[in-house]
């Protein structure tokens, strides 16, 4: 673990005694059908949407291969959940449906009933449990910044009057102007439609510094063409916890999923998945993310809880 993850996790021991203070209740299953359980049963179709590209290299958690399939972490992740719902349900024909989207389009696609989950990078804050409902953490991450080794940018203040990108429909927006607000670094950013985007933008010098979440950072390094001329740098801004969305007020659909994922927590498929993507090679490229899990997570398994601080 790299010195800045050490210096976030030991400052987010009060976010993880929260996280782990309300566990999920778990009863036998569904008493009776939800909305999205009865359009599952009526459809015989579970639709997950996901945010992802075609992709070769390092995209761990929502991908669209070379042959077509979707898969990633995530995916295998709600893949299970599927089987969960189809055993709950018994329904044997079950079919997964999947639905491509954007940064922006992801919650339009869960609230407008377009999809049940959504299943890829989508942090749980405050703000988003207004509309959506999340599952169980299968992720955390930090929000960092990805600039040229000789930039001379190291960390926020070093970026003062400087221009950086960021995906449109993610939070990072709001961190940044945070950041600018509390330090007055006058930072001007520039919104991409993709990470894809954003760290072409690095690269070809329009921007000096691409601020996400740190592990997409490490995920774009595969959109470059010279990926070792570039660091990620920056005190970390944020604990981002990544969740499974679905529709609020939806109790029944919200407690078998949570079911699920709890189950995989407990029997180990949540960490044996997570060494698959994270930990050994993937794609025709066949490149290691060789992202450790950190100890929010590990230590989130042990007590999978829906609740988080943010």
């Amino acid at each position: 673990m790299n010195a800045a993850w050490v210096h976030v996790f030991q400052r987010s021991g009060k976010f993880l005694a929260s996280a782990l203070s309300a566990i999920f209740c778990i009863t036998p299953g569904a008493q009776a059908d939800s909305d999205t359980l009865g359009k599952i049963r009526k459809n015989q179709t579970l639709v997950i949407a996901f945010v992802g590209v075609v992709s070769n290299g390092r995209s761990p958690f929502a991908r669209i291969a070379e042959d077509g399939k979707v898969e990633g972490y995530a995916i295998d992740i709600c893949t299970r959940i599927a089987e969960g719902i189809k055993r709950d349900l018994k329904l044997p024909a079950l079919k997964i449906e999947f639905l491509p989207v954007n940064a922006q389009s992801r919650f339009d696609a869960v609230i407008e009933n377009k999809a049940d989950l959504e299943c890829s990078v989508t942090t749980n804050n405050a703000e988003r449990r207004e509309k959506v409902a999340f599952t169980v953490p299968h992720f955390f991450t930090s929000v960092r910044m990805l600039v040229r080794k000789n930039s001379g940018i190291r960390d926020w203040p070093d970026l003062r009057d400087r221009k950086a990108a960021t995906t449109r429909g993610t939070a990072i927006v709001k961190i940044i102007n945070a950041r600018n607000d509390a330090r007055a670094l006058n930072v001007r950013i520039d919104e991409s439609g993709s990470d894809a985007e954003a760290a072409w933008a690095l690269e070809k010098g329009r921007v000096d510094a691409f601020v996400m979440d740190e592990v997409l950072l490490i995920s774009s390094l595969g959109f470059m063409e010279h990926p070792e001329d570039f660091e990620i740098v920056g005190a970390p801004l944020s604990v981002e916890p990544y969740c499974i969305m679905m529709r609020k007020d939806d109790p029944a659909f919200r407690q078998l999923v949570g079911r699920e994922m709890a189950k995989m927590a407990h029997d180990g498929e949540i960490r044996r998945l997570y060494q698959k993507w994270f930990m050994r090679p993937i794609g025709s490229r066949q490149v290691s993310m060789d992202v450790p899990m950190n100890y929010l997570l590990r230590d989130s398994l042990l007590y999978p809880s829906d609740k988080v601080l943010n």
